[in-house]
């Protein structure tokens, strides 16, 4: 009988290797797939920091929160430094196997719209209606508190003028800025030794936010130099629809309020 190796059988490597079925013989094919398999394990790893994250919040422990939403940060300078790799592969090598990927696309990850969601931008119309059969995931975290939601309720029960309307409002509907929390936001940063633990975390969820943002025009260069102007794999408009999103930002009233300030 052949002696099992304890670090492969433990982490399943040998199932991880076989996952990548390159449909050509480019050796940049399986470079794209591998990356892609990478990016989506750190989603995941994102995704897991901020959910703990919003739990510690319920708990009404910001300082936890912190922790959670600091290694999620770390997670997602990794996930940016994925583009590198990304952007060594020569333009004609990529087109030699773009066709192959059809009408996939990046885009389409559940486990990225799944991160997306739990931090606040969602909307059922962001998915196809079978990823919603398929990821089931997605619906109930569609029906559940974001992360941002949890921010304000937790900044309610500690006494902050956080309005009552928005931290009863309904979860399942996309969220809306609003000028009430954004005074409150300004409020903390006026005063960051009185209002430490909630200035500590509005300090991290900005960075996570950045970072995301940094992902994205990250993606949009990578893209640009890929691409030019061609449509997206997926049926988008390629950096067109990319430079668009790029506008978005999470936790929009930490942004704004800077003005008032």
């Amino acid at each position: 009988m052949t002696a099992g190796n304890p670090y492969v059988d433990y982490a399943r490597m040998d199932a991880l290797h076989a996952l990548p079925a390159p449909a050509t013989e480019s050796p940049y094919e399986l470079q794209f797939i591998l990356l892609s398999h990478v990016k989506e394990l750190l989603f995941r790893m994102v995704h897991l920091e901020v959910d703990q994250a919003r739990a510690r919040l319920r708990e009404d422990r910001p300082e936890a929160a912190c922790r959670a939403l600091s290694r999620a940060v770390r997670h997602q300078r990794t996930l940016i430094g994925c583009w590198e790799s990304m952007n060594a592969m020569p333009v004609d090598e990529f087109l030699a196997f773009r066709d192959e990927l059809g009408e996939a696309s990046g885009t389409q990850s559940y486990m990225y719209r799944l991160l997306e969601f739990t931090l606040g931008n969602r909307g059922a119309a962001m998915v196809r209606h079978s990823d919603f059969t398929r990821f089931p995931q997605l619906r109930a975290e569609l029906e559940r508190p974001s992360l941002y939601d949890e921010v304000l309720r937790h900044l309610y029960r500690t006494g902050l003028p956080t309005p009552e309307h928005v931290v009863t409002r309904d979860v399942t509907v996309p969220y809306e800025p609003d000028e009430g929390v954004e005074d409150v936001w300004a409020t903390v940063y006026r005063n960051p030794d009185k209002y430490r633990p909630a200035y500590d975390l509005a300090e991290q969820l900005l960075e996570v936010a950045y970072q995301f943002s940094r992902w994205r025009a990250t993606h949009l260069l990578v893209v640009e130099r890929m691409l030019g102007g061609k449509r997206g794999s997926g049926g988008t408009d390629g950096a067109s629809w990319l430079r668009k999103i790029n506008e978005h930002r999470f936790f929009a009233e930490l942004w704004t309020m800077r003005s008032a300030l």
